[in-house]
């Protein structure tokens, strides 16, 4: 997993770069070694051949046979005033098979040399002609085994190569938590800055703000930060867009019932006698029709969140006679009866108009669904109370909810009791009660009739609670 992140493969590649690199150097590195080595033995060979001819009669043969093994070689050859003179000589392992000039060997010649030097594992004799130290002469020559050569060059090379493998690493390892630290960890953050960002896009303190030294880096994180200002400004838009609409949903939900009322009215008016009445009824009866068309178009905007209650105390038997009243005048011929089991004297403490909204809807609901199916039926409100709530219940005899009601109950455009319906009525009455502290239920939905339950808490404190 490291070596797939940015720091691990800038790591790899440093030790790769510098590795090749080293490689580059090694080559001329080790042909110098190779100079270096035989100019040594020519110099230690010119030292032996100048004690020779300072004391030629005081040298023997063991003496001069250990004067060549301290210099390494077989023979040496002195060449002084034109003259060439064997100075040291002793049996050679085998032919010369090939000779070195020191003195005209170019740099490409003594890396060529170098690298056919360590690829050659056979034990050779050469000769080696060379400068003698201190114009001690006019050339040097010498004759010696390669195979020592080739051991010492092969042992420099390792060590230049573990040289270079811990430069390598060290290099690699600075350059690493440098990079690691200029550009690594700042594209860190700012990945982090776009994650905590897609985590809640509407909150302005996820806005990243620009920090990074890296002018490129610095540029990427302006530019974020004005593509993150305009998107949190887009999504507020959208908020309020979206609650503006749900709120004229609800709005345009309720005010089709009341219009739906006045134009019951208005047809009674067309009955009239009266000719100024006749002619201002057809006109009132398009104007409300109009009305509640558009309030109908209206309804496919989403729900937004309703004031709080104004709680006051209210006498519950007025508010469910005003609502039969209306829906007895919506149901015309239809065979539907209306009763009321509320005591007179119960008083809630409640918003009347809201109380007034969520019953409409439920005994709206319940009369729909009677007249669709097309049989006679009954709508009963009962009311009762205990030390701890008071209790509404809506109960019909109507053909039950649908299928899909039933599983996307009291969710918007989901749970419409209706074919067409939208499912506001029952998602408002539900917010309505729940803003009450309280709550709308379901108790029976089946072949037998529909029956709901409002439940509203006596208790302040539960209100409130439910409130907040």
């Amino acid at each position: 997993m490291f070596l797939k992140s940015l720091s691990g493969r800038f790591l790899m590649l440093t030790v790769a770069f510098v590795m090749l690199a080293e490689v580059l150097i090694f080559v001329p590195s080790i042909a110098r070694f190779r100079e270096d080595y035989l100019l040594s033995h020519l110099e230690r060979a010119q030292i032996a051949s100048l004690a020779l001819l300072a004391g030629e009669d005081m040298i023997d043969d063991a003496l001069e046979q250990e004067l060549l093994r301290n210099a390494g070689v077989f023979n040496v050859v002195l060449r002084r005033d034109q003259a060439r003179q064997l100075v040291l000589s002793s049996p050679m392992p085998g032919e010369i098979a090939k000779s070195f000039d020191l003195r005209a060997d170019s740099s490409l010649d003594l890396m060529r040399d170098a690298v056919l030097r360590l690829l050659d594992p056979q034990d050779r004799v050469i000769r080696v002609i060379g400068q003698p130290v201190q114009d001690a002469g006019l050339l040097i020559e010498v004759t010696m085994a390669s195979g020592p050569l080739r051991m010492a060059m092969i042992d420099y090379g390792l060590r230049i190569l573990a040289l270079s493998a811990v430069i390598s690493v060290i290099t690699a390892s600075l350059l690493f938590f440098a990079v690691r630290r200029i550009l690594v960890m700042p594209i860190r953050r700012l990945v982090d800055a776009i994650q905590s960002y897609a985590g809640a896009p509407e909150d302005n303190r996820r806005i990243i703000e620009p920090s990074s030294q890296v002018s490129e880096l610095r540029e990427a994180e302006i530019a974020l930060q004005s593509m993150e200002q305009q998107l949190t400004s887009a999504l507020r838009q959208k908020e309020r867009l979206a609650q503006l609409g749900g709120a004229v949903a609800k709005i345009s939900h309720d005010l089709r019932n009341i219009l739906t009322t006045a134009q019951l009215f208005a047809d009674r008016m067309e009955n009239s006698q009266d000719p100024a009445v006749k002619r201002a009824a057809p006109k009132i009866v398009g104007s409300i029709s109009r009305a509640v068309n558009l309030c109908e178009t209206t309804l496919a905007f989403g729900k937004a969140e309703e004031p709080p209650p104004a709680l006051n105390r209210i006498f519950l038997a007025a508010i469910v006679n005003d609502v039969v009243d209306s829906e007895r005048l919506a149901a015309g011929d239809h065979d539907i009866s209306f009763s009321e089991d509320v005591p007179a004297g119960l008083v809630l403490r409640a918003d009347g108009e809201q109380l007034f909204r969520v019953l409409s809807n439920l005994i709206r609901n319940a009369r729909q669904a009677i007249v669709a199916s097309g049989r006679t039926g009954e709508i009963n409100i009962r009311a009762d109370e205990d030390l701890h709530e008071w209790t509404i219940q809506v109960a019909d005899t109507g053909p039950g909810l649908p299928p899909k009601a039933r599983d996307h109950l009291f969710q918007p455009f989901q749970g419409g009791t209706r074919k067409g319906g939208t499912g506001l009525g029952l998602a408002i009455s539900a917010e309505l009660i729940r803003g009450h502290g309280g709550r709308l239920a379901l108790e029976r939905s089946d072949g037998e009739g529909t029956v709901f339950v409002i439940h509203l808490p006596k208790g302040v404190a539960i209100h409130e609670a439910a409130a907040e």
